[in-house]
């Protein structure tokens, strides 16, 4: 919890009773730990030790400890998530999900970018971070940064009193994951090498710099939500090293599931990507609309940021151009959500051509910066099939909770364990 000296007055009694409702989301037995951070940082549950089991009594401590909190000093966000990262790994319970949520109202003044990104390194794979500005002082590109290293979502919470449903939500769904990582595998042809691999759905976010080599190459998925996620993964390779017209499997690709003994394994079926050299380029090759629509998405929301960068730094005419691009990107990508919120901070100007409302509220900007990285699925896409993905739902005999899958293999709300059904474990988890 920021408790930096902007938070005074009706922000931090927001932000308490946000952080008190989230407490009284968790399961018993759920182990809990709260930083209170300015320009340090320090932890005001438990008092000793690492985080604590979640009983009544702990809830009632916990809430007690942050009502007692004031306002004062700086903003050193990194501080934060170290600490948060050495709470982590005093917690030696095996398969254990390690999750955070983070909310600010400033910028994180008190640290350099370089020290902020050296303890992402250090942070990245250790656990998933939710950030969300509250207000309109923070800045979005910091957040964006966090999430994107931690594999979490970011959010802008312009409304102080929204911020305890979001936190609330948040804790509930983090409670569902049973699989702690998951890492995307690619066991690749010696001709090729990985030129990048990127989160496309939900939200976009470079994973090339992550990828760990033990004689597959594992690339940090985070963990999951019940929801589907896409990837785009680009190979490279010398055109020589192959033969004119031969097919080729340049990669095996699969998902991999982190146990509770600490060992990774494969939890999907695993899936070929094939290649052929043609003599001409292009030559008979149709391009394909699921790629196209993922770069105009990526597009997209390279002008969303451009867009509020520039307005930001008072550059206005960049900034029209690019809501110009951003609008029209949306448009054909039939993206209501985002060109929804374009159209929020858009207005005719004189020469009848849209531009940024030169009144919008600071907020609304930082919203439309922080959804820009956003690219869920349109309604009308199909589901990828699941192996056994058929027939009703499964419902959990310890909680009574129904699978959002008929193959799942665990229940998504308490982790019981589901009987065979010929499903590979883990499978619909990884999906």
């Amino acid at each position: 919890m920021d408790r930096s000296l902007s938070m005074s007055g009706h922000k931090l009694g927001e932000a308490k009773r946000a952080m008190c409702a989230a407490i009284d989301t968790l399961r018993d037995g759920t182990r809990l730990a709260i930083v209170a951070g300015n320009d340090e940082a320090e932890v005001i549950f438990p008092a000793t030790g690492g985080p604590a089991h979640v009983d009544a009594r702990a809830r009632e401590e916990a809430k007690l400890r942050v009502a007692s909190q004031f306002a004062a000093g700086g903003t050193a966000i990194g501080q934060w998530l170290d600490r948060a990262r050495r709470l982590f790994a005093s917690v030696e319970t095996p398969g254990a999900v390690h999750h955070a949520v983070l909310y600010t109202d400033g910028k994180d003044e008190h640290e350099t970018p370089e020290q902020l990104g050296d303890i992402l390194t250090s942070c990245v794979d250790r656990f998933v971070c939710h950030a969300r500005g509250l207000g309109d002082d923070w800045h979005h590109t910091e957040l964006l940064r966090i999430t994107e290293a931690l594999h979490g979502t970011a959010e802008a919470v312009v409304t102080a009193s929204d911020l305890a449903e979001d936190f609330t939500r948040l804790m509930r769904e983090a409670q569902r994951i049973v699989v702690p990582r998951v890492y995307l595998g690619l066991h690749l042809n010696s001709r090729f090498q990985l030129a990048f691999v990127r989160q496309t759905r939900p939200v976009e976010a470079e994973l090339t710099a992550r990828q760990l080599r033990d004689g597959v190459t594992h690339v940090p998925l985070g963990s999951w939500s019940p929801e589907t996620r896409q990837y785009q993964v680009s190979l490279s390779f010398d055109p020589d090293s192959l033969t004119v017209d031969e097919i080729l499997r340049a990669a095996r690709i699969s998902l991999h599931a982190e146990f509770p003994d600490g060992s990774r394994r494969p939890c999907s079926e695993t899936a070929a990507m094939t290649v052929c050299r043609r003599s001409t380029p292009a030559d008979g090759i149709a391009v394909s609309s699921d790629l196209t629509r993922v770069e105009n998405e990526r597009e997209l929301g390279m002008a969303m940021r451009a867009c509020v960068d520039a307005h930001l730094r008072g550059d206005t005419d960049r900034a029209d151009r690019e809501l110009r691009l951003a609008i029209g990107l949306a448009e054909s990508l039939r993206d209501t959500t985002r060109l929804r919120q374009l159209r929020a901070v858009a207005v005719d100007g004189p020469d009848g051509r849209l531009r940024v409302r030169r009144d919008v509220a600071r907020g609304k900007l930082l919203q439309v910066g922080v959804d820009s990285v956003k690219t869920v699925s349109r309604p009308t896409e199909p589901r990828h099939p699941l192996p056994g993905d058929s027939g009703p739902p499964r419902v959990c005999q310890r909680c009574g909770t129904a699978s959002t899958s008929p193959a799942a293999r665990f229940c998504e709300k308490c982790g019981h364990r589901f009987g065979d059904a010929g499903v590979a474990d883990g499978a619909a988890d990884a999906w």
